[in-house]
């Protein structure tokens, strides 16, 4: 398993597995508290982006500011989605168990992974998240459940691209609730405290 992470152990049966990828500039640690806050009893795996901008680790390259790199992003998300099957098999916990909760760059390759793969995630939980890629058709995502936190004045994630996004995953079967906050691109208390309801009525 390449990719650098922490594994916590949840009560019961790991029944539910937080998978948790940072923004970037993150570390493993970041978005910990996030999971506790959503739920203290599920297992959480966090992972760490391995490629590098200026020393800031992120989960795939971008050619700049809201532009992603198209290849590596396919390539880095096929590595979280083999990383995910080690996982699984290390540390015991069923597959079809996993569900993402991303930030920013984090919140990207959740997206991608939902993207480009069937049943990779029993769900989502997308903080400021972006349209991946565009132009490809989507695996069905057969009623999967998806939380995405936009900010209405966010300047990297504008609403257009929320609203954009949320077309797509519908389209493609999944069930998406969003929550507008009057904020900017940053992970506030509400949103995940809204997250947290929404999860409880989910799963």
């Amino acid at each position: 398993m390449k990719l650098k992470h922490v594994f916590h152990k949840g009560k019961g049966n790991n029944d539910k597995v937080f998978l948790m990828l940072h923004g970037t500039g993150g570390t493993e640690r970041d978005l910990i508290p996030v999971a506790e806050m959503i739920d203290p009893d599920a297992a959480v795996l966090s992972v760490r982006g391995n490629v590098l901008e200026n020393g800031m680790p992120r989960f795939f390259k971008r050619l700049r500011e809201g532009v992603f790199d198209e290849e590596d992003l396919i390539e880095r998300t096929d590595e979280l989605h083999q990383f995910l099957d080690e996982a699984a098999d290390e540390y015991g916990f069923n597959r079809s168990n996993v569900i993402a909760v991303g930030y920013s760059n984090g919140a990207n390759i959740a997206g991608s992974l939902l993207f480009h793969y069937r049943d990779v995630l029993n769900g989502a939980v997308l903080f400021h998240p972006m349209v991946p890629r565009r132009g490809i058709e989507l695996p069905d995502l057969g009623d999967t459940p998806v939380f995405i936190g936009a900010g209405k004045n966010d300047p990297i994630c504008p609403p257009e691209e929320t609203e954009e996004l949320k077309r797509i995953l519908q389209d493609a079967g999944a069930d998406v609730r969003v929550l507008w906050e009057n904020r900017g691109h940053q992970l506030t208390e509400k949103e995940v405290n809204e997250a947290k309801v929404w999860y409880k009525d989910k799963f």
